[in-house]
């Protein structure tokens, strides 16, 4: 026999061999211990950070890296329009507030008094105009007026009574003060400008932008002088509080996983360092295996995410970082 030939068809069905066994005692001892291992990874999530309003970005305050609390400036827009905007309408508040105020106030003094005036001033001209009607018709009885002139005096007692009887209802009505109608339209007008001031207000504030999570910037997409809109970020925050990884259970093994399982956590980055996990997230429907992700079962075979929250005090994992993970029953927990 030719042992030269023999041997390199013999190598394959080896190594076929070989892979074959690695794989049972690989299932024997997952199977032993009682512990589930499972590939992912540590989960990419970020945020969009844009301006709620709309201008030319005066300031950017964060680069690239920089890590970022919630709540924190990390860009200003131009604002001289919206301190403009807001400016006017406080001034429209402050005046009309002053009109409600009078309306409430009523009429004053002085403007009583003046009314009160008119209407005595109009019954001295009723009682002149009396006068002079009876005069008019004693002259008449003697012929020394005509009838013309007699009507004329008796016109001119009308118009003296009518002005009269006008003047007194718009003293009462200066008395009275305004109607509750005018007051409650003045103080409705009031309102409307109050929510336009706040309106300029919160877009006056919107033109600064602030961190909204706690992060790392991962990428700055505008830079000063670019024009900044709610459809176009300013930059891409990476969230890493917390950290968790993203791995993939099949079917078959989905009831021996639960909600606050223990896990640990390893990587390639980190030889032998072991981080402390708990299941955190179980997904109610399935899926096919995503492409990324390297297991030894089929890629075909329906799968269950799941999302194990892990410890990261000294921040050595780093998103969308491969990691591998083992699940510890309860019973196996220290």
């Amino acid at each position: 026999m030719n042992v030269k030939k023999v041997l390199p068809k013999a190598i394959p069905v080896l190594l076929i061999l070989a892979i074959i066994a690695g794989v049972l005692i690989s299932k024997h001892e997952r199977a032993a211990n009682g512990s589930l291992t499972f590939y992912g990874n540590v989960d990419i999530r970020q945020i969009q950070a844009a301006f709620y309003s709309t201008g030319r970005i005066q300031q950017l305050l964060v680069h690239e890296g920089d890590a970022v609390t919630n709540g924190q400036r990390i860009a200003v827009l131009d604002a001289t329009r919206y301190e403009a905007a807001a400016a006017k309408a406080q001034a429209q508040v402050a005046m009309q507030k002053q009109v409600v105020a009078s309306m409430l106030a009523g009429s004053r003094p002085e403007e009583i008094a003046q009314a009160e005036a008119k209407v005595r001033g109009a019954g001295a001209a009723l009682t002149d105009a009396l006068q002079k009607q009876t005069r008019a018709k004693a002259l008449e009885e003697d012929d020394y007026v005509s009838t013309q002139q007699l009507e004329s005096a008796g016109t001119a007692v009308d118009v003296a009574r009518a002005t009269q009887d006008a003047l007194q209802q718009s003293a009462e009505l200066v008395v009275q003060g305004p109607r509750k109608e005018n007051i409650a339209a003045a103080q409705a007008q009031l309102n409307v400008y109050e929510a336009s001031l706040s309106l300029a207000q919160q877009e006056l504030t919107d033109s600064t932008l602030y961190a909204p999570a706690d992060g790392i910037i991962r990428n700055r997409i505008l830079e000063v002088g670019d024009m900044a809109s709610p459809q176009r970020p300013v930059y891409t925050l990476a969230l890493n509080d917390p950290v968790w990884v993203r791995a993939y259970v099949p079917e078959p093994d989905l009831g021996k996983v639960s909600e606050g399982m223990a896990a640990e956590i390893r990587t390639d980055s980190f030889p032998g360092k072991v981080y402390e996990g708990r299941v955190g997230y179980i997904s109610p429907s399935s899926e096919f295996t995503p492409k990324q992700v390297e297991t030894s079962d089929l890629r075909t075979r329906l799968v269950y995410q799941i999302r194990i929250y892990v410890n990261n005090p000294q921040n050595e994992l780093r998103l969308g970082m491969p990691a591998t993970v083992q699940l510890i029953p309860a019973a196996l927990e220290k």
